[in-house]
């Protein structure tokens, strides 16, 4: 790997005198390729700082259009984007934060077989939706290509984030968390229940330091669920075990597979 640039060592001075990262997680990052499914809420501010942070590729996927009411909360667009793409416009504001980063905008929906080829060709994807069946979707994906999943969700006062990671044999996925058969209509999104601004950012940059750490080799990558009560500021944390019956990791998914 080449040597970084002088500019490229000011500009990440601040991460590379952290001895968990150093030139060599420095390094790491920015041979790196992250894929952020949603530009909204969660995706902005993952997409803003791991773009500022170094991630050397980010693909950026959402097929909807800036809407009036998405700026009350998702930060990489502005007024001069409504009617324009998320996923190109979280492009072009990360884009103008780290000029050095490959930054690429998926425009379409990712399903069937350009979410298992988009995902494929990802060191790691962040799930930034807000809809089960686009999360169940990420993480199948994710299972079979062996990639680890930083999945985050944000509603109303309350969040949460959990890492799933194939490549250890001990850990859950998310349908393991939640399984299919249990949700009946709590599938809620933000526009039908509302959520309130900062807590999407909250829970976005704690994907995107989870990220950052995974991608890097710093530090423990989270175990079990974290989940934050905003109106109390209380956070907490629960172990998941792995299910042995879980349709896409368990038994059942393999003998289904």
């Amino acid at each position: 790997m080449s040597a970084m640039s002088d500019e490229a060592l000011l500009r990440y001075s601040r991460q590379i005198m952290l001895e968990a990262i150093d030139i060599e997680g420095q390094e790491r990052l920015l041979a790196s390729h992250a894929l952020v499914v949603g530009a909204g809420g969660l995706g902005s501010p993952v997409a803003l700082y791991l773009a500022a942070a170094g991630v050397g590729r980010l693909s950026i996927a959402d097929a909807d259009t800036v809407e009036l009411s998405n700026l009350q909360r998702q930060i990489a667009h502005g007024m001069a984007d409504l009617g324009h793409s998320k996923a190109a416009s979280a492009r072009e504001a990360a884009q103008e934060l780290n000029p050095g980063c490959r930054i690429e905008a998926l425009t379409q929906h990712l399903d069937g077989e350009a979410m298992e080829a988009a995902v494929a060709d990802a060191d790691l994807v962040l799930d930034c939706t807000d809809r089960f069946s686009s999360r169940y979707a990420i993480n199948a994906a994710c299972r079979r290509a062996g990639v680890p999943l930083v999945s985050g969700a944000a509603i109303r006062f309350s969040g949460q984030l959990a890492v799933f990671d194939p490549r250890d044999p001990d850990c859950p996925c998310y349908a393991c968390l939640y399984p299919p058969d249990d949700l009946g209509d709590e599938a809620l999104s933000c526009a039908e229940s509302g959520v309130v601004a900062p807590l999407v950012g909250l829970i976005g940059c704690f994907q995107a330091l989870e990220a950052v750490k995974l991608l890097s080799g710093a530090g423990t990558p989270h175990r079990g669920l974290s989940t934050f009560d905003g109106l109390h500021g209380q956070w907490r944390h629960f172990q998941v075990p792995r299910d042995p019956a879980c349709v896409v990791c368990g038994n059942a998914g393999k003998a289904d597979g």
